[in-house]
């Protein structure tokens, strides 16, 4: 089951865009999860500006870090230096996102990511993003999914909200493809309100 009031979102990988946000917004596209960031210190700076004229649109917008293995600290230092000046984690925003689909993350790294990013932006919630493959084999997410992290998962099934896959913090479902074309719902009985700051 979806959000009853329809709502969906997409995501942006680095360096795409989308060139009307606010076209995508009367489509009905309510959430967007932007990839600013990788790894310890690479940012940019194009990205950063989509996640502005997504607010500016009225889309709740949010940060994606793309997770490379190693200094999860760091990391997430580099998330909150890089996001506070754009609005990141202002009321109203997607909460950030980590990507974990890179060979090397683990548990141990997303859990110290989301204490960390916690702490650093004085935040509670936190969205971790993930293949289906992965939330089978390689993640645990009851050692570290408490009632302020949603899972988002990538299942390119074409049925949103309905990804074949179930746990008690699953509440985005990306259902097909990649890039700005991929769209988002989410998971009956998460809201919007569950995923935004």
């Amino acid at each position: 089951m979806t959000e009853p009031a329809g709502a969906s979102g997409v995501g942006l990988e680095p360096r795409e865009s989308v060139p009307d946000w606010a076209e995508l917004r009367a489509r009905a596209v309510t959430f967007a999860s932007i990839t600013v960031t990788e790894n310890l210190n690479w940012s940019d700076s194009g990205s950063a500006r989509q996640l502005t004229r997504a607010l500016d649109a009225g889309v709740h917008a949010g940060i994606r870090h793309l997770a490379r293995e190693g200094g999860a600290v760091d990391q997430a230092r580099h998330v909150v230096r890089t996001g506070a000046p754009l609005g990141a984690f202002a009321p109203g925003v997607l909460a950030p996102a980590l990507d974990a689909r890179a060979a090397g993350i683990d548990d141990r790294f997303v859990k110290t990511w989301i204490k960390t990013i916690r702490g650093e932006a004085g935040i509670g919630k936190v969205l971790v993003y993930a293949e289906f493959e992965d939330w089978q084999h390689r993640f645990h997410p009851d050692k570290w999914a408490d009632s302020g992290v949603v899972l988002w998962l990538v299942r390119r099934n074409g049925i949103p909200g309905r990804p074949g896959w179930f746990h008690s913090r699953l509440g985005v479902h990306q259902h097909t493809g990649d890039g700005p074309a991929a769209t988002s719902a989410l998971v009956y009985p998460f809201t919007l309100a569950d995923v935004l700051l």
